[in-house]
C-alpha cells in the first residue's frame, strides 16, 4: 500500500497548491512569494550569477511576455493522453464490445475543442486602438467606482474605455478585460470570451468522456478478472478476501500508465469543470474576472480621478444594484455571444 500512500499524498499537495493560488491570486504578497524570497537571500550568495540571470530571465519570459511556451505544453500533454488511450484503452475497449460510436466521441470533442482552442489564440480579444476608442467609449457606461471617465492608459497614451483595461503581457488595452491566458497566449476580452468558454466546456467534455471510458474499462478488466471474488493470504499466512485497496493495488501494477492517466484526466476535469462554472457564473450576471478581483478589494482603486468628461455619463451611477451591468440572464448572454460593436459615429 506504500505506493498508493504515496500517490495520494502527491493528489493532496497538488490540490493544496492549486488551493492556495486560488485563495491568494491577484495579492502582492502571499506565502509562496514570501518563501521564493527566503530562499533567494539564502541560496543567492552561492548560486553563480549565470544561472540567477538565467532563470529570472526565464520567468521574465513565461510569465511577463508573449511565449508559446504553454501553447506547446498544452498540445504535449493532449498528445500523450491520446497516445494513451489510442494505444491501449482503445484496444482493451473494443475487446470488451465498446461500440466504435462511443469510441469515437473523444476524437470528435478533440476536433471541436482544437477549433475553439485555434480562435482563442487567433482572434483579437478587442483591442482598443485610435480608429475604434471613439465607438468604445459609448459600448458601456462608466460605473464610477471600478472604472472612471477621463482616465488615459500612461502606456497605450488612450482614454480608456469602460470595462477595459491595459495588459501588461500584450501591451495593449482591451475591450471589456477579462484576463490574459497563458495557455493560448492570448488575452480574454470582448471579442473572444465566448470561444473561451467553449474552449474550457470542450476540453472539460473530451476529459469527462476519456475517463469515463477508461473507468469503465477498468471495471470490466476487474469483473473479468474476478477480482471482487478473490483473497489473498497476509502476512500472517491467513486467507483475506480482496477489498477495494487490494483492487487498486492491483490495477496500479497491471496498468500503471492508464491509471495516472486516469488520475491525471479527473484532475483536469474537476479542475477546469469549476474554472468553467466559475466564468459561467460571471458570464450569467455579466462580470469579467478583472471586475471581480476588484470588487473584492485585491486592485483597489485609492483615488478616484474625475475630469470635465464627467458630464458626459450624466448623473452618478446607481450602486445599489451589485451587478451593475447586468441586464438580465439572455441580454447577459447574449452579449458575450453577440459583442456589441463600437459606436460608428455618421458622417454630416
Amino acid at each position: 500500500m506504500d505506493f498508493i500512500a504515496l500517490f495520494a499524498i502527491y493528489v493532496a499537495l497538488v490540490l493544496t497548491c492549486i488551493a492556495l493560488v486560488c485563495k491568494y491570486s491577484g495579492q502582492r504578497q502571499t506565502p509562496l512569494h514570501v518563501l521564493v524570497s527566503s530562499v533567494g537571500k539564502v541560496v543567492g550568495p552561492i548560486t553563480p550569477k549565470w544561472l540567477h540571470a538565467c532563470s529570472q530571465w526565464t520567468l521574465h519570459r513565461l510569465f511577463h511576455q508573449r511565449s508559446n511556451t504553454f501553447i506547446y505544453l498544452h498540445v504535449l500533454l493532449e498528445c500523450a493522453v491520446y497516445a494513451e488511450f489510442t494505444y491501449e484503452v482503445f484496444g482493451f475497449c473494443r475487446e470488451m464490445d465498446t461500440t466504435l460510436a462511443s469510441l469515437s466521441v473523444p476524437y470528435i470533442l478533440l476536433l471541436i475543442k482544437t477549433l475553439f482552442f485555434y480562435l482563442c489564440i487567433r482572434r483579437d480579444p478587442g483591442t482598443v486602438t485610435k480608429k475604434k476608442v471613439a465607438g468604445q467609449m459609448h459600448i458601456y457606461p462608466y460605473d464610477r467606482r471600478l472604472f472612471h471617465p477621463g482616465v488615459s492608459c500612461p502606456t497605450c497614451q488612450l482614454v480608456k474605455p469602460a470595462r477595459s483595461k491595459h495588459c501588461r503581457v500584450c501591451n495593449r488595452c482591451v475591450q471589456r478585460f477579462d484576463h490574459h491566458c497563458v495557455w493560448v497566449n492570448n488575452c480574454i476580452g470582448a471579442l473572444n470570451t465566448r470561444y473561451f468558454l467553449l474552449y474550457l466546456f470542450s476540453v472539460c467534455a473530451m476529459a469527462g468522456d476519456i475517463a469515463i471510458l477508461t473507468a469503465d474499462m477498468l471495471l470490466h478488466a476487474v469483473l473479468r478478472a474476478g477480482l471482487l471474488r478473490a483473497s489473498y493470504l497476509d502476512e500472517y499466512g491467513e486467507q483475506q478476501p480482496a477489498g477495494p485497496l487490494f483492487v487498486i493495488q492491483h490495477l496500479f501494477l497491471t496498468f500503471p500508465r492508464i491509471i495516472f492517466m486516469l488520475g491525471f484526466l479527473v484532475f483536469v476535469f474537476f479542475l477546469l469543470a469549476g474554472y468553467a462554472l466559475f466564468h459561467s457564473y460571471l458570464a450569467v450576471v455579466n462580470q469579467t474576472s478583472n471586475e471581480w478581483y476588484k470588487s473584492r478589494g485585491y486592485f483597489c482603486q485609492h483615488c478616484h480621478p474625475t475630469s470635465t468628461a464627467d458630464h458626459l455619463c450624466g448623473p452618478a451611477p446607481d450602486h445599489s444594484k451589485r451587478y451593475y451591468y447586468s441586464r438580465g440572464l439572455l441580454r447577459n448572454l447574449g452579449e458575450i455571444f453577440f459583442p456589441p460593436e463600437p459606436v460608428r459615429k455618421k458622417d454630416n
